[in-house]
């Protein structure tokens, strides 16, 4: 009786889950109108050994980051993990290291090298809510122009449309193939932050989910599964670090 009362209980928190994710390639991203990429092939290898299964919903990042902080039992992947955010979500990871920067076309000729500098620059575009566009607006940037997912940003340099963006290292390369630029078209002017990223859970979730999904994780880097999904889509890059 017991142990059909915890089976009943998993499966209703089973149940309860949400897990959104975002187009962020080659992390996490829809390939055939499937979710794919290093982030999710981790999440799933945690499911398949917790025995849940969860449908993970691949939104935009300013809708899913919104039901993170407001809907209990809701997950979101891959989120970096900065002090702002830190009381606002239970955090499992972390999944990757990450160095985000300025970049610009190299035919544009720009030479920023600093905040100051980019923060005098005419508009720079970032991801609507990212980290990186949570720190430029902390740092006092007025002349951010917010865009849906990095795949716009892309588009609008290669157009023109703006002559400087804000992306990290790991997702730059993918995300210049599908605006079809060549990496030595583009240029990065300067480095300005490390984050790690992580699956954010909202407060409301339980505290042995996200003792149980960390545990599960932690024995994957133990036992090299993690390490072999991530340099399927990473190679060459180092693992990060341990939590």
């Amino acid at each position: 009786m017991a142990a059909l009362l915890v089976a009943s209980l998993g499966l209703a928190q089973t149940q309860a889950l949400r897990l959104y994710t975002e187009e962020y390639p080659p992390i996490n991203f829809s390939q055939n109108g499937e979710p794919t990429g290093l982030s999710t092939e981790v999440v799933r290898e945690i499911m398949r050994r917790t025995g849940q299964n969860v449908m993970i919903r691949v939104v935009p990042w300013a809708r899913g980051y919104q039901q993170a902080l407001q809907r209990p039992n809701t997950g979101l992947f891959v989120t970096m993990r900065t002090e702002p955010r830190e009381a606002l979500f239970k955090w499992v990871g972390p999944l990757t290291r990450n160095i985000t920067g300025f970049y610009a076309l190299r035919s544009s000729f720009i030479g920023i090298d600093s905040l100051e500098q980019a923060r005098a620059f005419e508009e720079i575009a970032v991801p609507r809510d990212w980290y990186s566009h949570q720190r430029l607006r902390d740092e006092g940037f007025d002349n951010l122009y917010p865009v849906t997912s990095p795949t716009q940003m892309i588009s609008m340099l290669k157009r023109g449309r703006v002559k400087l963006m804000v992306l990290d290292n790991l997702s730059l390369n993918a995300m210049l193939a599908q605006g079809d630029i060549q990496p030595d078209e583009v240029q990065l002017l300067f480095s300005f932050m490390h984050s790690d990223s992580y699956i954010a859970f909202s407060l409301g979730t339980d505290d042995a989910l996200i003792a149980r999904w960390q545990r599960e994780l932690d024995d994957m880097k133990a036992d090299g599964s993690f390490a072999a999904i991530y340099h399927k889509w990473l190679p060459g890059e180092p693992l990060p670090p341990t939590d």
